[in-house]
Parts: C-alpha cells; sequence; structure tokens
C-alpha cells in the first residue's frame, strides 16, 4: 500500500515511477504472490478499440436501461417462441461502412454489451446471476424506420436471427463484436428462462455514428363509442331490465354485481372468482351519464353489449381453452379490444390483474379494460387542445383519481 515499509527496499527510480499517495485503492504486490493468490485475470477495456492499436479512435456509444418483469417483459430467449417477443426491443440504424476493414470484408463495425444491474447484491437473498444474452434480426423492409411498434410472435416465427451473443451464460456483462451490413439491426436482449425479473443496461459501440432507439408500442385507445337509441332495445331486453331494475328503474353498482355474478357462475368455459363490488362500481362510473349513481336502460343495454365483447375476445384468445388468460394472451387480448400499451404499462396489468401463477380470470380481465377505458375518456375530456398533456389542481386531481 502507499504506505507500507516495504517502499524502503525498492530502489528511488522504481518508487518514483511506481507510488502515487492517493485514494484510489491502488496496490502493489510480488509476482510471486499474484500467482500464488490469483487463479484468473480479467483485463478491462474501456472502448472497443484495439488495445494494441496506437491510433485514438473514438467509438460512438449508445445506451438504453431497461428491465424484465415476470409475466409482462421477460419472454426468455428463442426457445421460449409463445413469450420471446414480448421481451424489450432495440432497433440500430447502421448507415456507414467502416473505413479500414480489419480483414478485408465491408461492413459497419459495433460491440453490444449486456450488463445485468443490482445481481451481485441480490447473493445475500441466496440470489445470482441470471443466465442471459442476445439476438440480432435484420429489419425487413415493411418495418424500416419505424419505431412506434412492439414486433409481434409472428415476426419471429418467419424470421431467423442474423446475429447473436456467443452464448447464453450467467455472467454480469455479455459482449460480442459484430460486422454487418449497412442496414437497421433489431437488438433482443433476454434471459435464457422466461418470467426471470431483472434489470438490465444494454450498450452498443459503433465505429460510426448509429441510431439507436427503443422499439415500443405507443399509448392510444381505439375503443369505438357504442351508439344505442331507444329502438335498438328489442322487447325481451327491456323486459328483462325491468325485472332487474326494480321500482326505480335503475340499476346500482349492487344490483349489477349480483346479475353478472349468477350469469357468470353458469358458465363452464370461463374461470372467475366472482366481480367485486369495485369493478361494478368502475362499470357504473364508466357509463353512468346522468351522474345518477345507477345506470339507466339504455346504459345497461350498452354495459350489456361491452360485456359480450369482451366475452368473445377473452375466448378468441384463451388458445389453450384453459378458462383463463395468460398474462401473455392478457397482452393480445387488451389490444385486440383496442388499447395500445407500451411496455411499462403492461407491467403494471400483470402486477394489478393477475393471480400469482400469470394467469387472468375473466372479473379481473373485464376490471381492467373497463379502468383502462374509464382512464382514456377521462384524459380525453380533460385534454381539450389535443396537446396530450392536462393540467389540473389538487381538486381535479382528486376528482379524477377517487373516480
Amino acid at each position: 500500500s502507499d504506505s507500507s515499509a516495504q517502499w524502503r527496499y525498492i530502489s528511488d527510480d522504481d518508487r518514483e515511477r511506481l507510488s502515487h499517495r492517493s485514494e484510489d485503492g491502488e496496490f502493489w504486490m510480488s509476482f510471486s504472490d499474484f500467482l500464488r493468490h490469483y487463479s484468473r485475470l480479467e483485463i478491462c477495456n474501456l472502448t472497443p478499440d484495439a488495445l494494441s492499436d496506437d491510433s485514438l479512435t473514438k467509438w460512438a456509444l449508445n445506451k438504453f436501461e431497461g428491465s424484465w418483469r415476470r409475466g409482462s417483459t421477460a419472454g426468455g430467449c428463442r426457445n421460449y417462441p409463445n413469450t420471446f417477443w414480448t421481451n424489450p426491443q432495440f432497433v440500430i440504424r447502421l448507415d456507414e461502412e467502416d473505413d479500414d476493414p480489419d480483414d478485408g470484408e465491408a461492413g459497419c463495425s459495433f460491440v453490444v454489451g449486456l450488463i445485468q444491474k443490482n445481481r451481485r447484491r441480490m447473493r445475500k437473498m441466496g440470489e445470482d446471476m441470471h443466465t442471459m444474452g442476445f439476438a440480432i434480426y435484420e429489419v425487413p423492409d415493411e418495418f424500416s424506420g419505424q419505431r412506434n411498434v412492439h414486433l409481434n410472435r409472428n415476426f419471429f416465427l418467419r424470421h431467423a436471427s442474423a446475429a447473436r451473443s456467443e452464448t447464453f451464460i450467467n455472467l454480469r456483462e455479455v459482449c460480442s463484436r459484430f460486422c454487418l451490413p449497412p442496414g437497421e439491426y433489431l437488438i433482443i436482449p433476454s434471459t435464457f428462462e422466461p418470467h426471470k425479473n431483472g434489470d438490465f443496461c444494454v450498450r452498443v459501440f459503433s465505429e460510426k455514428q448509429a441510431d439507436f432507439q427503443e422499439l415500443d408500442d405507443p399509448v392510444e385507445s381505439r375503443v369505438e363509442e357504442i351508439e344505442i337509441d331507444e329502438d335498438d332495445v328489442d322487447d325481451r331486453f327491456r323486459g328483462l331490465f325491468g325485472q332487474l331494475a326494480g321500482g326505480d328503474c335503475e340499476i346500482s353498482a349492487f344490483e349489477l354485481q349480483k346479475i353478472l355474478n349468477k350469469v357468470v357462475t353458469k358458465r363452464s368455459d370461463i374461470q372467475t372468482s366472482g366481480f367485486s363490488i369495485t369493478t361494478c362500481r368502475n362499470m357504473v362510473n364508466l357509463l353512468d351519464k346522468d351522474g345518477s349513481g345507477k345506470l339507466g336502460l339504455l346504459e345497461f343495454k350498452v354495459l350489456w353489449t361491452k360485456i359480450e365483447n369482451y366475452l368473445n375476445i377473452y375466448r378468441e384468445k384463451d388458445v389453450d381453452n384453459s378458462g383463463t388468460m395468460s398474462s401473455t394472451e392478457m397482452r393480445t387480448a387488451v389490444e385486440e379490444a383496442g388499447f395500445s400499451l407500451n411496455n411499462p404499462l403492461h407491467q403494471v396489468l400483470v402486477a394489478r390483474y393477475s393471480e400469482p401463477d400469470l394467469t387472468v380470470d375473466f372479473d379481473n380481465f373485464v376490471g381492467c379494460l373497463v379502468r383502462l377505458e374509464t382512464m382514456f375518456n377521462t384524459f380525453n375530456t380533460l385534454d381539450k387542445d389535443d396537446s396530450g398533456t392536462v393540467e389540473l389542481n389538487i381538486m381535479e386531481w382528486l376528482n379524477v383519481s377517487l373516480l
């Protein structure tokens, strides 16, 4: 160390050359001690330049931080095609070829480094590094230049990877160097198995400047409002409503709960633990146009039509006919229902509406869609100039959040 008495046995020239008194953690040891105490040496290079190259080359660096979350964005490797596409996706555009190709082959050199974050501190809780890696796909012409799109399962079933990390391994960082023709390439970082929670950082060094962005779906609602007038309600439905609504000719959240639970318990093709009063209140809030806190005939007809649509989507996307929806099926079902959501929002939906085994039953599916539609409607009402932003005071915020 800097204050060691052993420095007295070092020549003045060597001591002047080696000793730098500062709190930098640097220490020196004899080569024989080094061989006895260490079995492996790794040399870290801060840039992709060759250590033997005397010229100074500035490589361009692009970096993104992301996360894998169980049930939403932790899709595992290509061996799991049903979930692989849900991993975070990044696109890099390589336009300029290298000035002086090392092997004489023209192309664009770049280095991809995938680092898993905060895993060493997890060892105290009995966890270790994830086995991880990445795959690289050439972006076809039909998706060239697009950034507001998360490529789906069908794309990866039809296309093979153009390159990939050398192996999936449980190291803190996986790093590989590539040389590919100019074009756009999709980088998919993943753990080997799906449903592994973790945070990561992906870095791309390129010899030339390159455009590097995350691909994700836009956040928007394409739900069309259902228009129903008196002539659209047949006598049978009108009579049924009269029996259910009682003397006040309106259906409250409590009456709605009884009606829905009576209907869904008779079905064998869906699983449900029953509609909660909170979900039923959300349904009433979505369609209660006159502020009575209850649903009149036309409002109830709109709701009934919505629930029938939800049921059709639920049964269609439940591809294994389990009566429940997996978190991956839920993602496609939400899109089918008219909502485009990004990765962070899909993570929230899984956390709030799925069971511990990552399944979503029918009542939670309906509750999720109703909540989404209410939130989009509320925002669009407040966004009077279509600017995409709203400003609320404390009372307005409380009124909105208590809906």
